[in-house]
């Protein structure tokens, strides 16, 4: 279709225009989870229907100046005409920009009430990224299945030590479409219950598993073994059926321990025991997947008796009930347990467990010193919960948790007891979870910092912004270091700042690891950048040169407003006081929950618990409480 015509019909944008969009990166960045998550241009999910693309090109009007269509912001931000923080995407007097200019100029003209029908495009299904898609049944995590059973078997064990290792999906390794069970996993489970069951009689009824005299009343005290037992390993009541199964292979063995044995081997075994109930398959079972969706999401273990009675009666069955419910569990000292499980998966503790360390420029870097920056971190948070602080001092405190490793690290004079709360010296201008060794270690490379790893950090779990990969045969490599011209990462990095391919991106990354650069690779403070010379890479132990240099630690984040920074103290401050960053909380306590990526049809309840987040001074606990009372299934 010639140029002049397809600029005035109301189709050809997926064939002619979406392209361009797509070369120049713009869908990357424009989707709701994006580092342009706030603007208001969103592009449809990956394998769009055609007439939903048609759909978005037409609702594009909205960034269209219908009376001076060389003002609209559709055409003057991706040429960079304004500025854009994205850099330059579609070169002015390119083809492509043609392009562009044809459809700025067939939106402004399009009809009056077709444009209105456009504009609503954003906000009805046509943007819906999906369903919620909430899961029936969910596998249990290593760490559930070893909690479950120590507290089922009264186990003392890390049964799942060796289960084969879980994967990381949106930041967490308990979503949902990650967990299949792969032959491997079946084998270690079959392998476990045998030998579990095998040792639990080994010495009679030592744990004191059956809740009856077994030797009086042997045929009563079958049926209540079988009863409790599986209440406990299903989270709900027996059906007719599995009771009948489990009664014929107790009865199949000579001896009481025996035949309990064998169900205790069979249940763990069970469908029912391996996947745990996040909604109900049946009404009658309602309140029992709340119990479940309530023990594992605040307990990170099974629902105790106590919380299985509660269903039985009734009363989990209203959002009032269940809050009650939640206050309740949140006393509960599991609930500690539950609090350092999200800490360790959402701020990545096996990074830090994973990293490694060049020797001669970090000698003090060790496991032990690794533990105590995790157990620092887990201190803290805890402190900000379970003492009704506000949550958002995570960005802001000028304090750590501090044992004799530590204060090495902080500079600070070792404490009296391990892990004494101490104020940072105010001239290091730390702030928050990112002025904590943990955090700076790892987000480090081996032998330095890594300011665009850094940055992606806050942007991904402190924002819940996705920062789409590098293209494509794109050298991700630092310039080496250069003993005749000695330079900062941030001198380093410019061509991240030069190279359209790169620029996108890391103008929105990079300034925000480029305030921690003060911050070495394990978390200690120089108020110069240090660089190291040695005469033999491998062998010398004592560098020839050292060379100082002055950091610029100055930067903005892109994308929210106000937010221009000189140390990492203020930017601590401006991710506190930031929208995106306080719904970033609510929307990372949502995945970890619901064991799931938000979607639209979330929105809403994502909305509600970040006001009553809000409301409450940021207290974390009543965030849970706001999430599982809004959060009752109909």
């Amino acid at each position: 279709m010639p140029g002049n015509v397809w600029a005035q019909a109301p189709y050809g944008f997926g064939e002619k225009l979406y392209p361009t969009f797509e070369a120049a990166g713009c869908h990357r960045c424009h989707v709701p989870e994006g580092v342009a998550s706030a603007t208001r241009l969103h592009f449809p999910p990956e394998g769009a229907s055609a007439e939903r693309i048609e759909k978005f090109g037409e609702s594009l009007v909205t960034l269209v100046d219908r009376q001076n269509p060389e003002n609209s912001l559709l055409l003057r931000k991706p040429t960079l005409r304004v500025n854009h923080g994205g850099a330059e995407r579609i070169a002015p007097g390119s083809p492509q920009e043609a392009t562009l200019r044809q459809w700025v100029q067939y939106l402004a003209k399009m009809p009056e009430e077709r444009a209105r029908r456009a504009a609503q495009y954003r906000d009805t299904e046509a943007m819906s990224y999906g369903k919620s898609g909430r899961a029936v049944l969910r596998r249990l995590t290593h760490q559930q299945y070893a909690n479950t059973v120590r507290d089922l078997l009264k186990e003392a064990t890390d049964v799942a030590s060796q289960f084969p290792p879980e994967d990381f999906v949106n930041g967490f390794k308990n979503q949902y479409q990650s967990q299949s069970l792969s032959p491997t996993l079946i084998e270690a489970y079959s392998q476990t219950a045998e030998r579990l069951a095998g040792n639990v009689f080994r010495r009679g009824d030592s744990r004191k598993l059956i809740p009856c005299d077994y030797q009086k009343a042997p045929a009563a005290c079958r049926e209540r073994f079988i009863r409790t037992f599986g209440r406990r390993a299903f989270r709900r009541p027996l059906e007719a059926q599995e009771f009948a199964r489990f009664d014929a292979l107790f009865q199949g063995e000579r001896e009481f321990l025996r035949g309990a044995e064998a169900v205790m081997e069979a249940a763990l075994q069970a469908p029912a025991f391996l996947f745990w109930m996040d909604q109900a398959p049946r009404p009658a079972w309602k309140p029992y997947a709340t119990a479940s969706r309530l023990a594992y999401g605040i307990w990170n273990t099974a629902p105790d008796d106590a919380l299985l009675d509660r269903a039985e009666r009734g009363e989990l069955n209203t959002p009032e009930q269940v809050a009650t419910a939640v206050r309740a569990m949140l006393k509960d000292p599991r609930a500690r347990q539950g609090l350092d499980e999200f800490t360790a998966q959402w701020l990545r503790f096996d990074r830090a467990l994973t990293a490694a360390r060049e020797r001669r420029t970090y000698p003090m870097f060790s496991l032990e010193l690794v533990n105590s920056m995790i157990e620092e971190e887990k201190r803290f948070v805890a402190d900000l919960v379970w003492n009704n602080r506000d949550f958002m001092d995570l960005f802001r405190a000028d304090y750590g948790f501090v044992n004799t490793e530590l204060a090495t690290v902080y500079g600070v004079p070792a404490p009296s007891q391990d892990f004494e709360r101490v104020v940072f010296p105010k001239e290091q201008d730390r702030a928050g979870v990112l002025g904590h060794a943990l955090f700076l270690t790892l987000t480090s490379k081996p032998e330095d910092t890594a300011p665009t790893s850094r940055g992606i950090f806050v942007r991904e779990q402190f924002l819940c912004q996705q920062v789409p990969p590098p293209p494509a045969g794109v050298d991700t490599n630092l310039p080496p270091l250069d003993e005749a011209l000695p330079r900062t990462n941030r001198e380093r990095l410019k061509s991240h700042t030069t190279n359209p391919a790169c620029v996108g991106c890391h103008s929105l990354i990079d300034p925000l690891g480029f305030a921690l650069e003060k911050f070495d690779a394990v978390g200690m403070y120089h108020a110069k950048a240090k660089l190291l010379f040695y005469p033999d890479e491998h062998e010398a132990k004592v560098p020839k040169k050292q060379v100082l240099l002055d950091l610029d630690t100055t930067g903005q984040v892109t994308g929210v407003p106000n937010s221009a920074f000189e140390n990492p103290r203020e930017l601590g401050h401006i991710l506190a006081q930031a929208e995106q960053c306080q719904q970033c909380i609510v929307k990372q306590v949502f995945r970890y929950q619901a064991g799931r990526h938000e979607t639209r049809s979330d929105a809403p309840l994502i909305q509600r618990v970040l006001a009553d987040f809000r409301q409450s001074g940021f207290q974390f606990q009543e965030l849970l409480v706001s999430y599982f009372k809004n959060g009752v299934a109909p």
